[in-house]
């Protein structure tokens, strides 16, 4: 009786679970579901406005300092995009694992590397790992356009004063619900088409344009505005499949706490099968020896 109790227990807290993780998958669905719709939004705006610096530049053969490579790098920002929460299942670690190994590879190319952290996990990881970690952006789950700019001018300012020589971003890059893979992407100097005379383009694009205002003009505010939505939407990818390992990873949680909860039951049935037939041998053997 007692080890029968004790699965019935055991089973009940087990259901318990599975309402929890249920709920929280559930929640994780709504939530991917915002967060798909807003990524899907922003993602043509990110993309003309590139196209539209990438076709200024080449065309009208003109330079922006935020377009420019150094000659030498010595000196890279590496912003690494986590969670603040776990429950994930391998969504931090795959992006840590990658910004592990850039670091050691920067550093054996005697590059030195400003590392600096978004989320609490990879903090938590990085700094357990013994990595010195310059500087934590303490953003909510879903931080606002503002705040991603702020940052975005930060390493602007960085990049322009000569502090840094590039800026690269870890974070995880969506495809599709079925694919997420962790990435790093570099943010500055913004990576354009090749600026030569109308380069790697097909003949039906050999277009000449004028400008108003002039082309320079144009790209001292288009520049700036495509380095800061290009972050956007690196947190927007980050933010999309961060819901979908959620909602994937309490999925398994749920349906493992299923077969759980039928595996429980089949015990305690035969526990409580076992109980009975001890007890009807009992109570033949009493009637037995009576007689």
């Amino acid at each position: 009786m007692a080890k029968s109790r004790a699965i019935l227990k055991r089973r009940k807290a087990v259901f318990n679970i599975r309402k929890i993780t249920r709920t929280m998958q559930l929640i994780a669905t709504a939530r991917f579901q915002k967060a798909f719709n807003q990524t899907l939004a922003s993602k043509p705006y990110t993309q003309k406005i590139t196209e539209m610096v990438s076709n200024i530049a080449r065309f009208a053969h003109v330079a922006h300092p935020l377009l420019k490579s150094p000659e030498q790098i010595q000196r890279i920002a590496l912003l690494v995009i986590t969670s603040n929460r776990g429950l994930c299942g391998g969504y931090n670690s795959g992006i840590l694992r990658l910004a592990q190994n850039f670091i050691n590879e920067q550093k054996t190319q005697n590059i030195g590397v400003e590392l600096e952290v978004v989320g609490k996990k990879g903090v938590a990881q990085l700094k357990f790992l013994g990595y010195e970690i310059e500087h934590v952006f303490a953003l909510p789950d879903e931080p606002t356009y503002q705040q991603i700019v702020e940052i975005a001018d930060l390493y602007m300012e960085h990049f322009l004063a000569g502090n840094v020589d590039a800026v690269y971003v870890a974070h995880m890059q969506f495809h599709s619900t079925s694919k997420q893979t962790p990435a790093i992407e570099k943010l500055l100097p913004l990576m354009v088409a090749p600026t030569g005379p109308k380069a790697a383009l097909p003949v039906k694009w050999h277009f000449d344009y004028e400008f108003s205002p002039a082309a320079d003009e144009l790209l001292v505010d288009l520049v700036p505005e495509a380095v800061k939505v290009a972050l956007f939407q690196f947190f927007r990818d980050a933010a999309v499949s961060e819901q979908v390992a959620r909602m994937v990873s309490m999925k398994a949680a749920t349906d493992n706490a299923e077969e759980m909860i039928k595996h429980l039951g089949r015990q305690a049935n035969k526990a409580r099968q076992s109980q009975i037939t001890g007890e009807l041998s009992e109570l033949i053997g009493g009637a037995e020896a009576l007689g």
